[in-house]
């Protein structure tokens, strides 16, 4: 093939996809909507293409624009004169790194048995990966049904021995809201416990604001690291984060480094060897070109947009805005036992062109379960079309109202109580997707039942189909046989 038909070939494998830009895929990807910007980002990303980040002493421009981004993360978000960082591959790389450091620290100090990581139910997702990657126990803390917060009391009860990190949002992804920082930072100092911030989505967004409603990043007493994603809000390429600890000695909890063996000496700050400095470089080059008043400039006008979108949605019958959005998400819920089910409202939003981020109810601990949401992620981008996103969202609401709720089948679920999932074979699995009705990797085109099987069965067995389902999407792809 000649170069210009492997491209061809790659633009026509996109024919399938969401859109990255325009504003109307609300999760995923972080549009500006600023001419010039992509084309910025893609030359310092091919400047550094081949060089590997592995050893900073080989290629020391990696270790300035590291150095500069950690520091322009630190002044950011209120790092003092210890504080010191690590660029990541993404806000998931971030927290997993959080979580070792404070499980190395934990370790240092005497504690024993299984360590334990005290998790807001709204905490990311990427915090129980770490915890099972690195061998925690996963404290689930309830939120407040009504605001989504983090309940202080209810961290405090969980503080104990064995707590190895205590985690809080800002804002949570589900719905936006911003945690107790100050109130959970200070309980977790005073039971020796770290606490960190996971900013990852709103940490290039929130020192921006003038309605910030209280302190959240590193200057507040008791947090000990936050994580940023610059993929994000810094409208960087991905995958770019940062890692901040307030001191260097928690730090080196999430190094490694080995002499113990012939080759090379080596140093590894991620969980990664060779690293890309590719993204790091256009993420550099981002920020260099905004600088702090383009980005506040972005983060004003998203905001603003955050807020009409919030007030235009509540205004439809049938929907409520969860909680009190503090940045540039939206949570949307059924208001009322007669409104607008979410699930079918993100079937008919995707038939409009958006793709808004549907969110199956959650049972926390306690009984005060959380509704089923429809997440919104509010870009530079779909700034300018919040007119165009609500008149779409209130024809999808009146013909979302007009349909039946979706409800798993009954047989499905009493059959999926008997099931342990771990003794589950892949064409077991294969068997009950397909009578789930998403069998050969298939997604139909309506997602509320699948949605409302998801919440309905026993969760170990929901994640094991759930898994199943990306099992069946990479499957590999074999070249016809040649005679």
């Amino acid at each position: 093939m000649t170069p210009q038909e492997v491209l061809a070939e790659l633009t026509a494998l996109q024919a399938g996809d969401v859109p990255t830009h325009g504003g109307s895929t609300m999760a995923y990807v972080y549009d500006a909507g600023l001419a010039g910007l992509e084309d910025l980002a893609a030359a310092a990303q091919a400047a550094f293409q081949w060089t590997n980040a592995l050893d900073p002493t080989a290629f020391p421009s990696v270790a300035r624009i590291e150095d500069d981004l950690v520091g322009a993360a630190a002044d950011l978000l209120g790092g003092g004169p210890a504080t010191v960082g690590t660029v990541t591959s993404g806000g998931t790389e971030s927290c997993l790194l959080a979580v070792l450091a404070a499980r190395e620290r934990w370790r240092a100090r005497g504690g024993s048995g299984r360590p334990r990581l005290l998790l807001p139910v709204t905490a990311h997702a990427a915090f129980r990966k770490a915890a099972h990657l690195f061998d925690l126990d996963v404290v689930d803390v309830a939120v407040d049904p009504l605001t989504c917060r983090a309940l202080p009391s209810a961290v405090a009860a969980e503080l104990d021995a064995r707590a190895a990190l205590v985690v809080v949002s800002a804002p949570s992804y589900p719905h936006g809201v911003l945690d107790p920082v100050g109130e959970v930072a200070a309980l977790a100092a005073a039971a020796g416990v770290p606490c960190h911030v996971d900013a990852c989505i709103g940490g290039w967004v929130l020192p921006f604001l003038d309605d910030v409603p209280e302190p959240f990043d590193l200057s507040v007493p008791g947090v000990t690291s936050l994580s940023v994603d610059l993929h994000k809000y810094g409208y960087a390429p991905k995958g770019v984060s940062v890692l901040l600890t307030a001191e260097p000695e928690l730090r080196q909890g999430h190094w490694f480094s080995t002499a113990g063996w012939p080759g090379y000496p080596v140093v590894n700050p991620t969980l990664a060897g060779t690293r890309p400095a590719g993204p790091m470089a256009a993420a550099w080059a981002v920020h260099r070109w905004l600088g702090r008043d383009g980005y506040a400039d972005l983060a004003r006008a998203t905001r603003a947009a955050t807020v009409a979108l919030a007030e235009g949605a509540a205004a439809i019958p049938g929907l409520r805005v969860v909680g009190t959005p503090v940045a540039t998400l939206v949570a949307l819920a059924q208001d009322g036992p007669d409104g607008v089910d979410v699930l079918n409202l993100a079937d008919e939003t995707t038939a409009r062109g958006w793709l808004l981020q549907p969110q199956p109810p959650f049972a926390q601990p306690g009984g005060a379960d959380l509704p089923a949401t429809l997440h919104l992620t509010v870009t530079g981008a779909t700034a300018g079309r919040v007119d165009a996103l609500l008149a779409d969202l209130v024809d999808a609401a009146r013909a979302a109202a007009a349909l039946p709720r979706p409800v798993a089948d009954p047989d499905l679920v009493a059959a999926a109580a008997t099931i342990d999932p771990a003794a589950l074979t892949v064409p077991e699995v294969d068997a009950l997707l397909e009578l789930a009705g998403v069998g050969g990797g298939r997604l139909p085109e309506r997602m509320a039942p699948v949605h409302a099987l998801v919440a309905a069965l026993p969760r170990p067995v929901a994640e094991r189909l759930l898994a199943g389902v990306l099992d069946l999407v990479y499957r590999p792809r074999r070249a016809a046989p040649t005679r």
